[in-house]
């Protein structure tokens, strides 16, 4: 498509050729003639004057330096987010059931659903317009699907779970399986609670590849609009995560944890601590970070050991275990000093 035709969607000022024919994306380091791309990392700024792209994606203090077409935005990265999805290519299902899906009699089908091979859609479920569910999906009873959203071959929705509309959920998720719930008995045996609530994913949710989020155990589990979760993170049962919180790779969080609006969590982090943890709005907790209590200040939290040399780390490792000594130690000499002043 001409350049000018994608200037106008992201809102840019276009400077150069606005009849430049874009006819796919690149990085900006192997981007070649035809391909549109994006500086949007100062780490990124060297490969600028010499790359190949048809057009690139950038901010104004950038423009003197670009040798090619330029689309001048206050973001770049949102404004490539969205030119990307003029160039998906994703294949999708034919509308109507395959031969080999199984769909209870009692379930609800909106206009132009598209219902893959082996799929299973128990009693009394509702998929809205343009629902589409991919080969091998389970699907279970009473759950409500919102318009256009899409479930990748293979993940498992359990029962009375909801889903809003134009949410991805991708292979291998599993939502609304039991919460982690047990009591234990005077002899240590231990008793399953039941876990009655259900799952309710909001609008434009992203549900990563074998993701499980569970199911609450008197109230459901909340995931708010637009949120988006990445691949093999545990949610527990009755969490709560609010509007456009971003969640990344291997995030594991206890039941009950409470996530505010526009919060980041980064890889690997765990949630989880002596009572239920709440995390205020604008969170943002970098990777590999263990949170063991609410936070209630907007910012950037940190914690773990960074890497070290082997041997250094090991040394400064059994040090750790003279921390509470030297602390008290030094509360003794703060104490004489004072005596003695």
């Amino acid at each position: 498509m001409k350049l000018a035709e994608i200037a106008d969607l992201v809102d840019a000022e276009l400077v150069g050729d606005s009849n430049a024919i874009i006819t796919g994306l690149g990085a900006i380091e192997t981007a070649t003639v035809g391909e549109l791309t994006h500086l949007s990392g100062s780490s990124y700024r060297k490969y600028l004057a010499s790359t190949l792209a048809s057009a690139v994606i950038l901010q104004a203090n950038d423009l003197a330096n670009c040798p090619t077409n330029a689309l001048v935005v206050e973001n770049p990265y949102h404004a490539f987010a969205v030119a990307s999805m003029l160039f998906e290519r994703r294949p999708s299902l034919p509308v109507g059931i395959e031969k080999s899906a199984s769909v209870d009699e009692t379930v609800s089908l909106g206009v132009g659903a598209r219902i893959g091979a082996f799929a299973r859609i128990e009693h009394g479920a509702t998929l809205a317009d343009g629902v589409e569910v991919g080969s091998g999906v389970h699907i279970g009873a009473g759950c409500v699907i919102g318009t256009n959203t899409v479930i990748m071959p293979r993940a498992v929705l359990y029962h009375g779970v909801h889903v809003g509309a134009r949410c991805v959920i991708h292979s291998g998720a599993v939502i609304g399986a039991d919460g982690f719930g047990f009591a234990p008995d005077g002899d240590g045996q231990l008793q399953p609670i039941a876990q009655i609530g259900s799952v309710r994913l909001g609008d434009d949710v992203s549900v990563g590849a074998c993701t499980t989020i569970d199911r609450g155990t008197i109230e459901d589990t909340i995931v708010g609009d637009g949120v988006k979760i990445d691949n093999q993170v545990q949610i527990g049962h009755n969490c709560q995560i609010g509007d456009h919180t971003v969640l990344c790779g291997c995030v594991g969080m206890v039941g009950s944890t409470v996530v505010g609006r526009n919060c980041m969590i980064g890889g690997a982090v765990g949630v989880g601590g002596d009572g239920p943890i709440r995390l205020t709005d604008g969170v943002m907790v970098s990777a590999m970070t263990h949170v063991s209590r609410s936070i209630e200040e907007p910012g950037l939290y940190s914690g773990g050991v960074l890497h070290d040399k082997s041997a250094r780390w090991k040394r400064n490792a059994l040090r750790f275990g003279e921390i509470d000594r030297l602390a008290k130690r030094i509360r003794l000499l703060e104490k004489k000093t004072e005596l003695e002043s």
